[in-house]
């Protein structure tokens, strides 16, 4: 279904130093990815490709790629949804370009400068995704903008989403929940003001919240935040891993 959140990324300056602190922490396997001509580790759940990890190469660098976590949003049609992107004031990155037999993607940034992937997946058959709160997933997408309620508009009219809960969260404002079809996937908010540039965030579902600050304590991670409760009753922890990306833990209430 378009619209949807179906793959998470990395980029990073060091892959075998991020490839050990993620194995601890979120309890991926990694193997390679096996495509002729692309240097790229998958993350695994179990037999099951959940994400990927890709090294930051001098030229991209050069053109002002840092450590990051990356998000691919579904589409059904990846040249369309880049003219589109254009049409409502965001920005093209990376023009739409292939992977054969497995993925058309194109990079983009909202009108304030959030990063994401518009995407097609090109393998004829692809498994049904792995439950809900399943450890190792992404459990959360989060946008922090500008301004957390002129983005919405954005994404409404890119890919269908809708508003779901909108919570008030005081003097940070609302942090708006929305849908892609089915229940709440994420939120967007208005950044705080310690935050440099709109960014989104992603949530790795893990075991124990509590486990999961300490193994990012032992495999040399800064935690940013938390950990805290959350509506719902489930817990979070907001940091950095060792080469400077920003990531989040998800974890069921105690």
């Amino acid at each position: 279904m378009a619209g949807q959140f179906f793959w998470h990324e990395l980029i990073t300056t060091d892959p075998k130093a991020a490839e050990k602190f993620y194995r601890d922490v979120v309890g991926w396997t990694v193997k390679d990815s096996g495509v002729p001509g692309h240097a790229y580790t998958l993350f695994q759940v179990g037999d099951r490709a959940v994400g990927g990890m890709l090294t930051i190469t001098p030229d991209m660098a050069s053109h002002g790629a840092r450590p990051a976590w990356l998000g691919y949003i579904s589409t059904d049609d990846v040249d369309q949804t880049a003219a589109t992107i254009r049409q409502l004031g965001g920005a093209i990155h990376i023009a739409p370009q292939e992977v054969p037999g497995v993925i058309r993607f194109t990079m983009a940034a909202d009108p304030q400068g959030a990063v994401f992937y518009a995407a097609k997946g090109l393998v004829a058959e692809t498994p049904p995704p792995l439950p809900p709160g399943t450890p190792g997933t992404v459990g959360w997408n989060e946008l922090m903008a500008s301004d957390g309620q002129a983005a919405f508009p954005f994404y409404e009219k890119l890919f269908g989403w809708t508003k779901d809960q909108a919570i008030d969260m005081g003097p940070m404002g609302t942090y708006q929940l929305f849908a892609a079809g089915g229940p709440a996937v994420g939120a967007m908010m208005t950044k705080p003001a310690m935050v440099p540039v709109p960014f989104w965030g992603y949530y790795f579902n893990v075991p124990s919240i509590d486990a999961g600050t300490e193994k990012i304590k032992a495999g040399g991670g800064k935690i940013l935040n938390g950990p805290m409760e959350v509506p719902g009753g489930q817990w979070v922890v907001q940091a950095m891993d060792l080469q400077g990306a920003a990531f989040n833990l998800v974890a069921p209430g105690h």
